[in-house]
């Protein structure tokens, strides 16, 4: 450690430390523009200079490494007139566009131009104009209000791994571009418009929609996958018009991805359903709450006749309060059809129970595994989060094996990528072998004629011998035919190796459905009760025709049912084709209530704006159900009293060891879904669904 005086103030820091970061830290503002603490240093931008005493010019802030007893000074006279020549040369071409800019209000230049700007130019030659670049449906570009700070180049190289923006040129001639008019493609590219410090990169879905004095911001928890990123949700009126990042080191750190970030249009659109609607004799009418929830009610009632025929549908992307009611008020009817896994294709575990995905180790941890291996899955877009974490443990020194039945494109160097078309389980069978020959483990059930490859031993060895590993199974091993064996061998693996078993939970809520019991203890499964016989479903926030694993015979199920109530956002007429009533309910910015993220972390967040029309919370609509129903326990006043009812729930677990298998017949259908096909939100964001990976179809 070393004493450093900044202004007069002495700052203890470590010695090499660079002195913007200690600045920051004493909380003495330095100006700055190319410097971002989660990027390289560049020191391009120059607006960092400060007096250093000894040195005989001004040196730049953001690459200057604190030395003891050294005297810096950022409001001399000569600090300021360094920073202050430095405004300047950047003003001399910047357009004088702020009244049109969607970064006015928020804009890093303009802040900094109102302490280190004068009033009027000393430039009078024409400024320089440079040709907007087309970079997709995401980022809106105006390139003359570049000012080379270099953020987003850096950003593509070092966090997003896509070389996606590039420089050419030289001095003013210098421009910021994609190459040979390539659109910017990344999972994560949204970042770029957060990173730029004017408004060369904005949002184009939130282009021209609000100034940034007229937005109300709200905490939120991202709703589209399990990392429980930190988000503020920003409201003009009583509508959602854009989505940012809130930092939390320990989560999402500064970065959102684009999927959490441009969802919230799918809650402008227009095929919210914003009144209760009934089927009465083969027609459709709007109703009022009252008499739409009696004609479920009474249309529930007819077919309770037979319990064993009435299935309940939920997504995982529901809340903690929402599901907990939902499978109170089934239980309280005596209907144990109940289930969340709605594309899940093989249910083979369930006879030995039902195992609650996670993440074991901390999200800032898996930055610090040392050997990952990751079986069906392509997390880059699965959650693209977590895959930062992995490519940061992969850039220092981590091996990253892979085992899938495609080759996907990954943003980081991997050890092995072993791709076995139809034969996953084969493939993990041979690594699972290996792991117990290296072990010394003789008992090798159901895999006695398994050959064992040099790759898959290399892969078993990288685990074993590495002090820090992790086997992840991703979405494509949980919409395997053959899931139940990609999990007993996993399993097996990780026994044998040392590493942590990590079934991935996907959906934002799949770990808070599990510990809510939102699955078929005593009943039937998502895809048992698609056989067709079943008499009467509740679907609640689902589309079964694109939520399940088979649409198709999720749709014939429907058609077949005698009363299908949906719990919907949305209109459709594939709904209004088989539903009896479409009830409206709100989004995850309209409602209030709690996500279970991959590590197990509970995370509340309120209510941002109201529901659109006459649509309620999801949770109050379910109680008064309950209460109708005359069911005990369902006079709830607050969402925070249903969470008080399952804040202690257990995580359920399965004991591999009991589980036995037979690998020499395997099935190997899968399904691929793209990332923008999640949900019914995501399914309706325009500027998601216009990008290459919106176009992703099912494979098997």
């Amino acid at each position: 450690m070393v004493k450093v005086e900044i202004n007069g103030q002495v700052v203890e820091a470590r010695e090499g430390d660079m002195l913007i970061d200690v600045a920051d830290k004493a909380q003495i503002s330095i100006p700055r523009f190319c410097y971002h603490k989660k990027l390289s240093i560049a020191a391009n931008c120059r607006m960092c200079l400060v007096e250093v005493e000894g040195a005989w010019k001004p040196l730049p802030a953001c690459a200057t490494p604190v030395t003891d007893g050294m005297k810096v000074h950022t409001k001399s006279a000569k600090a300021i007139a360094a920073q202050k020549a430095v405004m300047e040369f950047l003003l001399i071409n910047h357009p004088l566009d702020c009244p049109i800019c969607d970064q006015g209000g928020e804009c890093e230049l303009q802040d900094v131009a109102m302490d280190y700007g004068d009033d009027v130019s000393r430039y009078t030659e024409a400024k320089r104009i440079v040709g907007d670049r087309n970079a997709g449906p995401l980022i809106q570009t105006d390139m003359t209000r570049c000012i080379h700070c270099t953020r987003c180049v850096r950003f593509g190289q070092e966090v997003a791994g896509m070389m996606e923006l590039g420089a050419t040129g030289r001095s003013e001639w210098m421009e910021i571009g994609t190459y040979i008019e390539k659109s910017i493609t990344s999972e994560m590219s949204g970042n770029m418009i957060d990173l730029c410090p004017v408004g060369a990169l904005t949002s184009k879905p939130f282009r021209y929609k609000a100034r940034a004095w007229e937005l109300k911001a709200h905490n939120g928890i991202a709703a589209h996958d399990s990392i429980g990123s930190h988000t503020l949700i920003h409201s003009k009126g009583n509508d959602v018009v854009r989505v940012v990042p809130r930092e939390n080191e320990a989560i999402n750190e500064v970065w959102l991805s684009d999927r959490d970030r441009f969802a919230y249009e799918g809650i402008n659109s227009a095929e919210r359903l914003l009144q209760p609607q009934i089927k009465k004799n083969g027609k459709w009418q709007a109703a009022d709450w009252e008499t739409a929830l009696a004609f479920v009610v009474d249309g529930l009632k007819a077919q309770l006749a037979n319990k064993d025929k009435v299935g309940v549908l939920a997504s995982a992307n529901s809340t903690v309060e929402e599901l907990q009611l939902l499978q109170k008020l089934a239980r309280g009817l005596g209907v144990e059809n109940i289930d969340h896994r709605l594309r899940q294709i093989d249910f083979a575990l369930d006879q030995h129970g039902f195992n609650t995905p996670a993440l074991l180790p901390a999200l800032d941890a898996v930055e610090k595994a040392k050997s990952i291996l990751m079986v069906g899955s392509y997390l880059r877009k699965e959650l693209p989060l977590l895959n930062h974490r992995i490519r940061k443990a992969a850039m220092a020194g981590a091996k990253v094996h892979i085992v899938n039945p495609e080759a996907f494109d990954f943003n980081y160097k991997l050890a092995s990528h072993l791709v076995a078309p139809a034969k996953l389980v084969t493939e993990l069978a041979g690594i699972a072998k290996a792991a117990l020959e290296i072990a010394g483990e003789t008992q090798q059930a159901g895999l006695e004629q398994v050959v064992v490859t040099d790759a898959q031993r290399a892969v078993a060895e990288s685990l074993k011998t590495s002090g820090n590993a992790m086997i992840q199974l991703g979405q494509i091993a949980q919409q395997h035919a053959s899931y139940g064996k990609l999990q007993k061998l996993a399993a097996m693996i990780a026994k044998a190796t040392g590493a942590s078993l990590n079934i991935l939970p996907i959906a934002a809520n799949e770990v808070g459905a599990h510990l809510v019991n939102v699955l078929p203890q005593k009943g039937r499964n998502a895809a048992e009760m698609l056989k067709g016989d079943m008499k009467a479903f509740i679907n609640f926030g689902i589309e079964p025709e694109l939520d399940c694993a088979n649409g198709e015979a999720a749709l014939k199920a429907m058609h077949a049912a005698d009363f299908v109530v949906n719990f919907t956002a949305f209109d459709s007429a594939e709904q209004r084709a088989y539903a009896n009533v479409l009830l409206p309910i709100a989004t995850f910015a309209e409602t209030a209530g709690t996500y279970v993220n991959a590590n197990g972390l509970k995370q509340s967040f309120k209510m941002a704006v109201e529901p659109k029309g006459d649509a309620k919370a999801a949770w109050k609509v379910l109680r008064v159900l309950g209460n109708m129903f005359d069911l005990q326990g369902f006079e709830q006043t607050h969402s925070n009293q249903v969470l008080a009812e399952v804040l202690d729930n257990p995580a359920c677990s399965v004991d591999f060891d009991a589980v036995t298998f037979d690998f020499s017949n395997n099935a190997e259908e899968y399904t691929l879904v793209s990332p923008y096909a999640v949900d019914a939100i995501v399914r309706r964001a325009p500027s998601l669904q216009a990008t290459p990976d919106a176009q992703w179809v099912k494979k098997g």
